[in-house]
């Protein structure tokens, strides 16, 4: 049985979450749902056509982020982002497709139904975020599986996850799935804890327009920006994982994760909720935007205040 099996235990959990900003729980998602999201990660990355799709680079440096009409138009379909290593500066693939893939996203959880069982239609991740209480009217906006490719699977450098999915309160929240092993030289993901709480979020992602891509918007002036980062950050705690772990991130902690060093995968399967519209602002300026044919999924079909 999973850590979250017996609900009325659920308390002292949800205490630690608030405490430190994020909380692992073990064995969340049973061997079985776990195979089939891998075995089904594993079939779309052998029917991706890298002679149809654009082949877009996912990077994460504040310098370099990927900002291409591939990336932006994203939000209702099923896409293909891959390493930096694995494509050479003509756009040739320095290794097989299902080798080179960094992530799939970002309409996985409404497009594939295997992706849609994990998440819209799983009443156990409805009743632990009833649970939680950390939206009343929560949408998914986003899915993505992160594949850490061996040897080349890139760092992804300490971020909160509000800056990337900002609401005006931020309300932001992940869900992050482990598909495979995840260990200290795969990539496994590192914790600041607490720091929700001790670090405002400081810049949002923005569409920047005219075709200019994508980019960082200041919300606070450069001097609180420069005491923020100079605070002493104190200790990141590394969370190895075992398949079917869920690890619950609160939008405003710091995380990260290493460079794949290893000859191992870390496949993840990972998606996130905001509050509502009618509750937290969220505006035209983010990178991602819903469609007329697919706003944001709402998680329950009807509001159920505690």
């Amino acid at each position: 049985m999973s850590e979250i099996g017996s609900f009325h235990k659920v308390g002292p959990k949800i205490q630690q979450f608030h405490k430190d900003g994020y909380l692992v729980l073990k064995g969340f998602y049973s061997h079985a749902e776990v195979d089939a999201l891998l075995a089904r990660s594993k079939r779309l990355l052998d029917d991706f056509d890298t002679e149809t799709h654009p082949r877009t680079k996912f990077t994460t440096g504040d310098d370099n982020h990927v900002g291409d009409d591939y990336f932006l138009t994203s939000g209702d379909k099923i896409r293909y982002f891959l390493e930096e290593d694995a494509v050479d500066a003509q756009g040739k693939l320095l290794r097989e497709k299902q080798k080179a893939v960094n992530k799939i996203g970002h309409a996985l959880h409404e497009l594939d139904p295997v992706f849609r069982q994990a998440t819209l239609e799983n009443d156990k991740l409805k009743s632990l975020t009833r649970a939680l209480k950390f939206h009343i009217d929560p949408v998914v906006p986003q899915s993505m599986v992160i594949t850490k490719q061996t040897q080349i699977g890139g760092e992804v450098p300490e971020h909160n996850d509000s800056t990337f999915l900002y609401t005006d309160p931020p309300s932001a929240l992940g869900f992050w799935i482990a598909l495979e092993k995840c260990t200290a030289s795969n990539g496994a993901l590192s914790f600041l804890p607490g720091s929700h709480v001790t670090t405002p979020i400081i810049k949002r992602f923005v569409r920047l327009g005219d075709g200019s891509g994508t980019g960082f918007e200041a919300l606070v002036s450069p001097e609180v920006e420069g005491e923020v980062s100079a605070r002493p950050k104190g200790e990141y705690i590394l969370e190895t994982c075992e398949p079917g772990d869920l690890v619950l991130i609160h939008g405003s902690v710091l995380h990260k994760s290493e460079r794949n060093t290893s000859p191992n995968t870390r496949f993840a399967y990972t998606f996130h909720m905001i509050e509502s519209t009618a509750s937290a602002k969220y505006d035209e300026k983010n990178w991602l935007q819903p469609t007329k044919e697919m706003p944001f999924s709402q998680l329950f079909t009807s509001v159920q205040v505690n």
